[in-house]
């Protein structure tokens, strides 16, 4: 324990992070592969080794638990935004951080995996499965959470404030409908294709006319 007491929270909330991250993954994996309505929470609890009750703490159900992941994900990137170097420019920091998490653009062997049949059976079930109503709003909210996370990381990387000042928010908006651009592209693309190179892509194009403040 360190003098001021703040070890053991931050144990505790790293252990929670991580608790949230495998029952949302084990969400995801079994109504990818079983489809929405075959999926129970008891379900849910058993892949993830942990009670039921365990899942109610954390979610109400299903499609919070699956719009979960993306707000880590951008918890993810906000992290890595945080440590990246203090006199790398913003938007090539930005960059660097969101294709760590998403992957960066790959090789010849990348797009044999995104053109694999496994690959296409998960595609076809991840887009099955966010076409699901009940899923809808819990990913709008979980856009939200999302976005204004990223907004606090570019607001401390500004000396800016994400509650009041427009270009954290602004910055974030644009990151993450660059990630949803990207990811549906990728669910959708014909022949297949790896989301990283493609978010490097629109990435690319964002860069010529987002400047930073």
């Amino acid at each position: 324990m360190t003098p001021d007491g703040d070890a053991p929270l931050g144990l505790r909330e790293r252990k929670k992070r991580e608790t949230r991250v495998a029952l949302s993954r084990a969400t995801i994996r079994l109504c990818v592969e079983r489809g929405w309505e075959n999926v129970t929470v008891e379900d849910i609890a058993a892949a993830a080794n942990v009670s039921v009750r365990t899942f109610r703490n954390y979610f109400a159900g299903k499609a919070e638990a699956v719009a979960a992941s993306h707000v880590e994900r951008m918890l993810r990137i906000a992290d890595e935004l945080r440590a990246r170097p203090a006199a790398e420019p913003l938007w090539d920091a930005v960059t660097a951080a969101v294709l760590a998490e998403f992957g960066a653009p790959g090789d010849q062997a990348d797009q044999a995996v995104a053109e694999s049949p496994h690959a296409r059976r998960w595609r076809d079930g991840v887009r099955l499965m966010l076409a699901e109503p009940a899923l809808q709003g819990e990913i709008v909210k979980a856009n939200a959470a999302a976005q204004g996370e990223l907004a606090r990381a570019v607001a401390e990387r500004t000396d800016g404030d994400a509650a009041h000042d427009v270009y954290p928010k602004l910055l974030a908006a644009v990151v993450s409908a660059a990630s949803s651009v990207a990811v549906e592209h990728s669910l959708t693309a014909e022949p297949p294709t790896a989301v990283g190179p493609l978010l490097a892509e629109v990435l690319e194009r964002l860069a010529m006319g987002l400047r930073a403040p």
